[in-house]
């Protein structure tokens, strides 16, 4: 299991977070969005807690039918349905002594979620198909992408097991929020990566590259940036990396009738403008501050924006954040501006 990476403050606090639940045993819920790294914070959870000598057992809910939920966890007799040539001990009997972790909880059916209760209140269950009463010591580290408490109100995921589980709720950052750790990843994936594809040279991501990396807003977080990453070393050419592709699902040949494929856009004819409107765009120009004038489009847009950029900084007393909503801009876009014009601006 590889470890967490990451320098951000979200980062940090959140690992600082697990560092102070794990000492405590008790139930644990984490929420995230998919591709956060739940998983590896469980672990985190686990092997500093006092039962790290203990198993490590985990679950992904969304992976089985509820039939399969129950016989995985609690186990079952032999006889117990068709099929069951023989016992099997579940997932809660295998944990016991150590850490039993829950993806997709919010997947468990409520008749599972109800024995599932009996064993956080009582430490006991009943394998599929049997009538002896097993005694497990475990502790359940579960985790969701969906708001538990809501579902709880709709009636889909019971109360009292929620009330046992969330002795405190650990929230994974997203992606998006972790700016200062994306290209520390990116780095990491694409050594990793090159290293797969026997290579020796040292990857490295041109500007733009890393532009477009730094303003995406990631919404399968550091899973699809892993996916990105190999994805652009591994069709890279050289060990400069500068084709970054967000969507490999984009077919180069698409019609409009292909299923999956981007919609044409209607192109709108221009229609000749009328003799006044053109004096007056003509005029309009001429009536740019001379300075302007002599410089080219490029130019003239990149002094716009350094000025801009400038100004909302020293407004926000140099808060990016801030800064960022005053331009209209994510904080991702404003900090892949401030790195291009970093000698302008005096950064």
């Amino acid at each position: 299991m590889q470890d967490a990476i990451g320098q951000s403050e979200e980062f940090l606090e959140f690992q600082e977070r697990v560092s102070r639940a794990a000492k405590v045993n008790r139930p644990i819920i984490i929420q995230g969005e998919r591709g956060t790294g739940k998983e590896l914070a469980a672990h985190r959870l686990h092997f500093l807690s006092s039962r790290w000598q203990g198993p490590f057992m985990s679950l992904n809910c969304a992976a089985l039918t509820p039939t399969l939920i129950d016989a995985e966890l609690f186990g079952y007799e032999r006889g117990a349905f068709t099929g069951a040539d023989r016992q099997r001990p579940g997932r809660f009997e295998a944990a016991t002594g150590g850490t039993l972790f829950l993806d997709e909880i919010a997947l468990i059916p409520m008749e599972v979620q109800e024995k599932i209760l009996g064993v956080v209140e009582y430490g006991n269950f009943v394998r599929v198909g049997g009538t002896k009463s097993i005694e497990t010591d475990v502790r359940i580290i579960a985790a969701a992408n969906t708001n538990l408490l809501e579902l709880a109100e709709q009636g889909k995921f019971k109360h009292d097991l929620l009330d046992r589980f969330s002795f405190d709720v650990l929230f994974a950052p997203p992606l998006r929020e972790r700016k200062d750790d994306i290209m520390l990843l990116a780095n990491q994936f694409a050594a990793t990566m090159t290293q797969e594809l026997g290579r020796t040279d040292i990857p490295e991501f041109t500007q733009d590259a890393e532009d477009a990396l730094l303003c995406h807003t990631w919404p399968g977080n550091i899973r699809e940036l892993k996916n990105t990453i190999e994805r652009a070393v591994y069709r890279s050419d050289s060990s400069l990396v500068s084709e970054i592709i967000f969507n490999p699902f984009k077919h180069p040949y698409s019609t409009s009738m292909d299923s999956g494929a981007d919609e044409t856009v209607p192109q709108k004819i221009e229609q000749p403008e009328p003799e006044e409107k053109n004096t007056q765009q003509r005029s309009t120009i001429n009536a740019a501050p001379p300075a302007l004038l002599t410089l080219s489009l490029k130019e003239a847009v990149k002094d716009l924006e350094i000025k801009m950029i400038s100004a909302a900084l020293n407004n926000a007393k140099h808060n990016r954040k801030k800064a960022a909503e005053e331009l209209g801009l994510t904080y991702g876009q404003l900090r892949g501006l401030t790195r291009k014009y970093k000698n302008a601006l005096g950064e």
